[in-house]
């Protein structure tokens, strides 16, 4: 009988941080334990009603039950171009910028296959988020860490790229607010960014899903690392972290990815949009052409609702998740597991006590299989994760605060 062979590219992609901890958790279960999932950054919060209502009125409309082709986009395009110019002062062309997305990780995905040829080099944070990886993996490219250490505010240091490396670079990608450490970046940081990627003829990818999920409490937007952020204003915005086409507002070689999961609860919906550069959204689109249409129009329909309807869910998810994080972090002082309080996003990014600070699978897999508390190992996110756990903050204040006695036992 013959034995099928499978594509080389295929191999990296063996192992995945989400899926481990999956199988972990699923032992976990069958032996009876009480799980409190903290591993996967799905919010728990619903999707606000006027959202719900747009998408179930389409439900009984005919004429969305078909295909929806790039035309028939043009609201939803126009809502993202829309929104963009609120929020950041940015005038964005939605019939050339914009482009609809099943989700911002299918853009991230599935942007290499656009830009890269086999054995070109794609500039990555470590950690980062694993489809950014991912993508470059199906596109038969090679991928350059860029290591990000507490120092640095958890920055790349565009200084430390090899030169041969950036020869053969056809592409950056950043994420900030970021998954999984929770920095931010000030907009001269990303100003760096655009003249370094327009020197080196790189494509400047930003993934930006965190926006709206920042706590304004103070100016500190260090993470502890003595760095004050605050001085640099972010000018024509409501929002208190910058867009990457802030600092690139021709568009020359920017594109950014937005999903609606986050600030609008809409994860399972799986809509989001990429905007920036024509030139990289045509050839997106024309990668996305070659695999798929588009969501259930019904689904656009509601994302518009969400973009241009009231706001006031963003703002309650926001005080949410940082009522979360406060309880999380008084709780992990408590029992001395002192970790910086981040700034944004819905995650802990938490330094490993010995003698775990450099096996943060070992740590995952025992915590889980021991106490039912599930989180994502630093190591699943890259080489420089490893010393880390990121705790996902998705459930109510007292089961956050159950898990920490359940962690605090497990320490002991």
């Amino acid at each position: 009988m013959s034995k099928i062979q499978f594509a080389k590219r295929l191999q990296p992609l063996q192992s995945n941080v989400f899926a481990d901890m999956d199988k972990a958790k699923a032992i976990a279960l069958a032996a009876g334990q009480q799980l409190i999932d903290l591993s996967l950054g799905s919010s728990d919060l619903p999707a606000e009603a006027h959202v719900i209502d747009a998408i179930a009125q389409s439900l009984h409309d005919r004429t969305t039950h078909g295909y929806l082709l790039f035309n028939g986009t043009q609201g939803f395009r126009e809502a993202a171009a829309n929104w963009y110019q609120q929020k950041f002062g940015i005038a964005v062309d939605p019939q050339t910028e914009v482009l609809p997305l099943i989700g911002s990780q299918e853009g991230t995905a599935h942007l290499p296959l656009a830009l890269l040829n086999p054995g070109d080099f794609a500039l990555l944070l470590d950690p980062g988020y694993p489809s950014h990886a991912g993508g470059v993996y199906l596109a038969s490219g090679q991928i350059y860490p860029m290591p990000l250490r507490e120092e640095n505010g958890f920055l790349p240091v565009f200084a430390d790229i090899p030169a041969p490396v950036l020869a053969q670079s056809r592409m950056m990608v950043l994420s900030y607010p970021h998954n999984p450490t929770a920095a931010i970046a000030p907009l001269s940081f990303f100003q760096e960014a655009v003249a370094f990627c327009q020197q080196h003829n790189l494509a400047l990818v930003h993934d930006f899903p965190y926006v709206d999920l920042v706590f304004e409490e103070n100016g500190d937007w260090g993470l502890g690392t003595g760095k004050d952020f605050s001085q640099y204003p972010i000018p024509n915005t409501q929002s208190p972290v910058p867009s990457i086409l802030q600092a690139d507002r021709e568009k020359s070689i920017s594109i950014e990815f937005f999903t609606l999961s986050k600030s609008y609860n809409m994860g399972g919906f799986r809509i989001g949009y990429a905007i920036g550069n024509a030139q990289l959204i045509n050839a997106l689109r024309q990668v996305k052409a070659a695999v798929d249409f588009n969501q259930y129009r019904g689904i656009l329909n509601g994302a518009i609702a969400a973009l241009t309807g009231p706001q006031i869910g963003v703002k309650t998810a926001v005080a949410t998740f940082q009522q979360r994080r406060d309880a999380f972090i008084t709780a992990l002082h408590r029992i001395g597991w002192n970790v910086p309080t981040p700034h944004a996003t819905m995650y802990i990014w938490a330094k490993l006590p010995s003698p775990w600070s450099q096996n943060s699978v070992e740590f995952c897999t025992q915590l889980v299989k021991q106490t039912g508390v599930a989180a994502s190992p630093g190591a699943g996110f890259g080489k420089s994760g490893e010393g880390y756990v990121r705790f996902a903050l998705v459930h109510e204040p007292a089961l956050l605060e159950t898990a920490v006695e359940r962690i605090a036992k497990f320490l002991n």
